[in-house]
């Protein structure tokens, strides 16, 4: 069984401010996109960067299999939202933008303008078949891409870039605690026995403090010498998969040419000990070369035109 996450990058049907600028183009980009996800054959997929989820229902007509869609009701400004595809049937348990009590509103611009929920929505979902059962929760957080009054990509001078860039990682800091106050609930009194997952783009890298608000207690990472030992953090615990992803593939995106793991996936103890191997990219095609990804820079319009996504997706393989 294959659980994952996938930034679609900018789903939106054609003619719109954001979408491709006309229909051949919408549809070499949602079949570049079938095409990744009829060989990656995801039971459960957190996607990302859905514009208008009717693109996502075109995307779902093209794909092998029962494939349904299960959108967040909480979309950022420009109709961006989260979601899940799944081959099995789903039960929406939670989806929520709100931060978390006692956490206070957080500035976002020099005009002293505050937010205090999440840009994106954290919807939750559950599933149980007569194999295997799990809850998973998936999260897009505030993008490391500054923006500027005006619509400006580029600052005006050092002193507005750094004040953005402290205005942006403070809002993905408060995204990543309400995604982590999500997970406590879906957790309950002992994680331990709690199948749980959440995944999504945390646009920050493994080591990142905004990616780690997710662990919980430290001290048994994979890789760690605490992680063969039991302790009563397991029960609160979350683990990143990352160190079990071959390292060749440990990417899922590329920056001014930098590749980078920003899209990740957290498990519970309980389904910890279910996950037979992580990866990114298609895991039917491991032996082969990672396909390459694009390099991204700072202008999102260089790729309103481009087929396929500029992520990877991430999963894991799980047995049952």
């Amino acid at each position: 069984m294959l659980v994952g996450t996938w930034n679609l990058e900018n789903l939106y049907r054609p003619g719109g401010p954001y979408g491709p600028r006309d229909k051949a183009t919408y549809e070499a980009k949602l079949a570049a996109l079938a095409g990744t996800l009829n060989r990656l054959r995801p039971t459960l997929l957190g996607v990302q960067e859905v514009g208008d989820p009717a693109a996502l229902d075109d995307l779902v007509q093209l794909l092998d299999g029962r494939y349904t869609a299960t959108m967040s009701q909480y979309p950022d400004e420009r109709g961006i939202r989260v979601g899940f595809l799944s081959d099995v049937a789903v039960t929406v348990v939670a989806d929520t933008a709100a931060f978390p009590e006692p956490l206070r509103p957080v500035q976002i611009d020099d005009s002293g303008r505050t937010a205090d929920r999440a840009g994106r929505g954290v919807l939750a979902v559950h599933f149980s078949t007569r194999a295997t059962w799990l809850t998973a929760a998936v999260c897009h957080l505030k993008s490391k891409l500054l923006g500027y009054p005006g619509g400006r990509f580029v600052p005006r001078d050092e002193g507005e870039r750094a004040r953005y860039a402290a205005y942006a990682l403070g809002r993905r800091a408060a995204e990543a605690a309400t995604a982590r106050a999500l997970a406590d609930t879906l957790l309950g009194e002992d994680g331990r026995r709690e199948r749980v997952a959440v995944l999504g783009d945390f646009n920050d890298e493994v080591s990142a403090a905004t990616t780690q608000i997710l662990q919980g207690p430290p001290g048994s990472e994979i890789g760690t010498p605490g992680f063969d030992h039991a302790d009563k953090g397991d029960a609160r615990r979350l683990w990143n998969v990352a160190p079990l992803i071959p390292e060749d593939q440990r990417y899922s995106r590329v920056q001014a040419g930098h590749r980078e793991l920003i899209d990740h996936v957290f498990v519970s103890h309980e389904l910890l000990g279910h996950v037979v191997r992580a990866g990114t990219g298609v895991p039917h095609e491991e032996d082969a070369a990672p396909a390459p990804l694009p390099s991204v820079g700072t202008d999102p319009e260089e790729r309103r035109d481009a087929p396929g996504s500029d992520h990877a997706p991430v999963w894991v393989d799980l047995r049952p």
